[in-house]
């Protein structure tokens, strides 16, 4: 019986296979090649893997098997699979080669794949050079995804068990490159404890409908899902960038959710999310969104909110932040929705438009707390930011507050939430009672009194008293010292003479 392939060999492997193109592309192009590479690979092992189940099944009988396979999630049609690649490795025209099985693995399976490969050019001169060495790269490529004879990279779900070993491996290379992408890979990823937080936060539950409208790579969308503990669940999300989108389109698959509902386009100019043409309603919300977004659609929003997003007001030309907000607030189930949004510190003490909309946010009895978390967590930004939550079923007139900032592991790059810091906060925040030095419900009058300004620090007293200083003894000592130092330099002197020094 064939050993199984561990998720440690997988990740190894695919992160080997970067190794073709680091130094040499940015990893904000490359890991488009990679991550399509391995989908690729993983389409054509499991298809393996079935034909090679219903051969068995059916006594060889080859029409049986082709009628068999044609009902599977994925089609791929003749010379459309890794296998004819590797077959071409030397061709000349490798690149077209690649678009051209990419081209008819899209059109065999229209419903789940269409565009998904097409942001993808495998024969890019800009991303990955003239002919010769972008051939030689691709070659590389296909070599790394076939392992060594001795040991094959092999994705097949025999070997691989029941885990979600693919979409734990696609996961993990999301996650390097945008640890590598710097700034770019807060765009398209947000770091695994942060995703398990907001998810924690909102408890999303069977049943429920779970929406990302800022959504990237799709991973804080599947961090939700798994918090559910059941398959009954529907996803949506809504991205704008067009590689990004297909990234998530293929995330989902990877993870087994062939039927999640990701849309592209730009969330706040055109919503795509939408039924009998009013914005769809969730009962969950998760975002991590573009912070202090500028030119975010101001302008065209202002003569055209048909959907009643921005009825508390629209925020400033230069910071979109509140528009995010006062989109997936609208958004969220009357009664029961509940969202949970990474946002700059900023949204909670700006004024002008930003503290209107925020005072009646909080008047509207809509705003459930607020989660301050250490600087450093993100890719691309080293300051802190904060979780607002929102719950139109609460229950309190209160607002919770809980100051995370100062409980974290420091890393050489970037700081981690550990578990028992991730358990602490989702304990406090489901207790809703004061903590001292770290968590308080405000009241009405609380935030009234601060004009609605929901700085943290206004409500969550971290404040630590001095030592206080006993300056006699102090002085004492000082004193001590100096008899002592006189005592031994006597004896130095007296030594010295000693010698004819």
């Amino acid at each position: 019986m064939a050993t199984e392939t561990t998720q440690q060999e997988i990740n190894d492997i695919v992160w080997r296979a970067c190794d073709t193109f680091r130094g040499t592309i940015d990893p904000g192009q490359y890991k488009d090649y990679i991550l399509v590479m391995l989908f690729l690979k993983y389409l054509t092992d499991l298809r393996d893997d079935k034909r090679d189940e219903y051969h068995v099944k059916y006594a060889g009988d080859v029409e049986r098997i082709d009628r068999a396979m044609a009902r599977e999630r994925f089609v791929l049609p003749k010379d459309s699979d890794f296998h004819y690649l590797k077959s071409k490795r030397d061709a000349a025209n490798l690149g077209e080669e690649f678009n051209m099985v990419l081209e008819r693995i899209e059109d065999a399976n229209k419903q789940k794949l269409d565009g998904v490969f097409r942001n993808i050019d495998f024969n890019s001169e800009a991303n990955l050079g003239q002919t010769k060495e972008r051939n030689a790269r691709l070659r590389h490529l296909i070599d790394d995804f076939t392992g060594k004879k001795e040991k094959p990279f092999d994705l097949r779900p025999s070997r691989l068990g029941v885990r979600d070993v693919i979409g734990d491996a696609y996961e993990y290379l999301i996650g390097k490159f945008a640890a590598d992408s710097g700034k770019k890979g807060g765009e398209f990823y947000t770091p695994g404890e942060v995703a398990q937080v907001l998810a924690k936060l909102v408890q999303p539950k069977k049943g429920e409908r779970i929406c990302d409208p800022c959504c990237g790579s799709a991973s804080l969308l599947i961090r939700a899902a798994k918090e559910v503990g059941s398959e009954d669940f529907a996803l949506f999300g809504q991205e704008l960038n067009g590689s990004t989108w297909a990234l998530a389109r293929m995330n989902m698959f990877l993870h087994g959710i062939d039927n999640a509902r990701i849309e592209r386009g730009d969330t706040i100019r055109n919503p795509r999310l939408l039924e009998n043409d009013a914005l769809m309603r969730f009962e969950v919300v998760v975002a991590n969104p573009p912070f202090s977004l500028d030119k975010w659609g101001h302008d065209d929003v202002k003569t055209k909110d048909v959907h009643g997003r921005f009825t508390r007001g629209l925020p400033p030309k230069s910071k979109g932040d509140y528009a995010f907000l006062s989109h997936m607030v609208a958004t969220l189930v009357h009664g029961e929705g509940r969202a949970a949004v990474v946002v700059p510190h900023g949204v909670l003490f700006r004024g002008a438009s930003e503290g209107k909309i925020r005072r009646q946010l909080v008047e509207e009895n809509v705003l459930s707390g607020v989660v301050g978390l250490p600087a450093n967590l993100f890719f691309g930004t080293g300051i802190p930011a904060a979780i607002v939550v929102f719950d139109k079923g609460k229950k309190d007139k209160g607002v919770f507050f809980i100051d995370a900032s100062r409980e974290f592991a420091e890393g050489k790059n970037q700081n981690k939430l550990r578990p028992e810091d991730i358990e602490k906060i989702v304990a406090t925040w489901r207790a809703r009672k004061d903590v001292p030095k770290y968590a308080k419900l405000a009241t009405m009058a609380d935030m009234e009194v601060n004009d609605f300004n929901l700085n943290i620090p206004l409500y969550v007293d971290t404040f630590e008293a001095e030592e206080v200083i006993d300056v006699a003894a102090v002085q004492k000592e000082i004193a001590d010292i100096e008899k002592e130092l006189l005592k031994t330099k006597g004896e130095l002197a007296a030594a010295l003479k000693e010698l004819g020094l």
